[in-house]
């Protein structure tokens, strides 16, 4: 199958997954200049260069094939070896160019049949469970598995070390409705790292409820969401919504953004 280039502003990266297929991949997503959403997966994130890793808000370009698997139009089954990392998109040009893609509930992007949305909430709460020793010590197993089955081409990556903590955000959607999903943002996880090496544990939670509750709801919080693909309107089924970012965007006037 012939590949094709494309290039994107990548907005979404989940967490990385065990996958027997793939090893260890991570999904991504992001909107081209057309302003047409993309999924890039599967992406083997860690095993990539240094100079090929890419950061929220960073342009990149790619070559990529159509997946067999994967019915969602916006899915591209990425060439690792060709991803280029580009500029990023200047904070004062993000609110107004993904205005268009900005839904206001799950019932919206499914009348557009979307696999992939930003929506804006109205209100959230951010919680954190923390995992049991024995999830922590199978995922720890599970990485380090991975890491020791990769190839002799691959850029060698130690063993993923799992996050602590499960988050989940209850949340209310533009149309008044209360949702709560688990959060599968790597940012998050990674976020909670930092702060717990800093605050521990307790001073952790804190500083990231006040992070996302008031800092990014106030100046403005868009939430990033994806189809499960067996579970998407493709398939005739109800869309499964994953939760797979949590993405500052300031507000925007009305009408600010015009096609």
């Amino acid at each position: 199958m012939k590949s094709r280039k494309d290039g994107c502003i990548i907005l979404i990266k989940a967490q990385p997954h065990r996958s027997s297929k793939y090893s260890e991949t991570v999904c991504c997503a992001g909107v081209g200049r057309d302003r047409k959403w993309r999924r890039q997966y599967p992406v083997p994130f860690r095993n990539l260069q240094d100079w090929q890793q890419f950061r929220r808000w960073q342009w990149i370009e790619y070559e990529y094939v159509d997946p067999t698997d994967d019915n969602r139009a916006e899915s591209q089954k990425v060439q690792p070896e060709s991803l280029r990392t580009l500029g990023e998109l200047p904070k004062a040009e993000r609110a107004d160019f993904l205005a268009p893609l900005v839904r206001r509930s799950f019932r919206e992007a499914d009348a557009l049949r979307e696999s992939l949305t930003l929506i804006r909430p109205q209100r959230i709460s951010l919680s954190a469970t923390p995992k049991t020793p024995e999830e922590l010590a199978h995922e720890t197993r599970e990485h380090k598995k991975l890491a020791d089955q990769l190839s002799m081409f691959d850029k060698p990556a130690d063993p993923l070390k799992p996050c602590r903590m499960q988050f989940r955000l209850d949340w209310i959607d533009g149309e008044g409705k209360a949702r709560s999903h688990e959060c599968d943002d790597w940012e998050t996880s990674a976020a909670f790292n930092r702060f717990e090496r800093r605050f521990g544990e307790e001073g952790a939670i804190r500083e990231l409820k006040y992070k996302y509750e008031d800092q990014y709801l106030a100046a403005g919080l868009v939430l990033g969401f994806s189809t499960h693909k067996r579970r998407n309107v493709e398939h005739g089924t109800t869309n499964q919504w994953l939760l797979v970012g949590m993405i500052r965007l300031d507000e925007t006037r009305q009408g600010a953004f015009e096609l």
